[in-house]
């Protein structure tokens, strides 16, 4: 299920970045998310968990106090007894913005895949607080996670691997470093299982975010790749075998840049 809905409160902006996010020169993306986040008065907390480098809570810390964030803090998530500490899930909830940082996303899974830390993200959201994921961290935010898969176009039976994700929306499936790792087919595998499924595949340094009502920006130096299977004709995924091509009819689409716009519900792709 996704973040629950709150009568008479607006679920907080959910944002996949697809990794390698530009940090000095042009912080397009982190520069927004500070922004929505409140500014000087955001409070935003850095869960650097994918990540087994020791400095990454620290370094994304002094990017979004340089972005003019009024506080930042990270919390030093390591293992599932720390997903469960009340004082880790005390300082989440006085923020304004969550930032899941990259790294692998199968540590971001089995370490707080339904602890406290977990439950407290999803319930935030749907509070209105802004949760961001870069990488491993943009993987994480749908309901079913790309966890790995094979490279190259054609997609095949056993094209994807995929785990359970934190479920912050439903509706979709993302992959990250998309054109730069070559990974169209596993996102194609991934759709192929079930139409109900809306592929995004993120290019390094763009990002979507998405508002309340399922409507997303592409934000960023590259663009986003949308698969739409919801009027596939058929899927050849029942029938295959290990390995075989997948036969896939009547797929639609879309490659978004910079400020083009896309509703999830209605399936519809737009610009201003």
């Amino acid at each position: 299920m996704p973040s629950p809905d709150i009568k008479g409160q607006q679920r907080g902006f959910v944002i996949p970045i697809g990794g390698a996010e530009e940090k000095i020169d042009n912080p397009e993306i982190l520069k927004k998310f500070v922004e929505l986040c409140g500014g000087s008065e955001a409070d935003i907390c850095i869960v650097p968990t994918a990540s087994q480098l020791e400095d990454t809570g620290e370094r994304y810390q002094k990017l979004f106090t340089d972005l003019g964030a009024g506080n930042t803090h990270w919390l030093p998530i390591s293992d599932r007894n720390d997903a469960k500490k009340e004082e880790y899930v005390t300082q989440l909830e006085g923020c304004t913005g969550i930032f899941i940082t990259g790294g692998n996303q199968l540590r971001l899974s089995t370490i707080l895949g339904g602890t406290p830390i977990a439950q407290t993200i999803r319930k935030l959201n749907a509070q209105g607080v802004h949760v961001a994921g870069t990488s491993a961290g943009a993987a994480i935010v749908s309901q079913h996670m790309i966890t790995g898969g094979n490279t190259g176009i054609v997609p095949t039976e056993d094209g994807v691997n995929l785990a359970p994700g934190l479920g912050l929306i439903n509706t979709i499936v993302v992959d990250q470093h998309f054109n730069e790792r070559n990974r169209l087919s596993r996102l194609l595998s991934a759709v192929s299982y079930n139409p109900f499924l809306l592929g995004l595949g993120l290019d390094e340094d763009t990002a979507a975010f998405i508002d309340g009502d399922n409507e997303f920006t592409v934000v960023g130096s590259g663009a986003i790749t949308v698969i739409d299977p919801s009027d596939i004709e058929h899927s050849s995924m029942a029938e295959a075998r290990s390995g075989d091509a997948l036969t896939l009819l009547n797929l639609k689409l879309h490659i978004l840049a910079n400020g083009s716009r896309y509703n999830i519900n209605d399936r519809k792709a737009f610009i201003e």
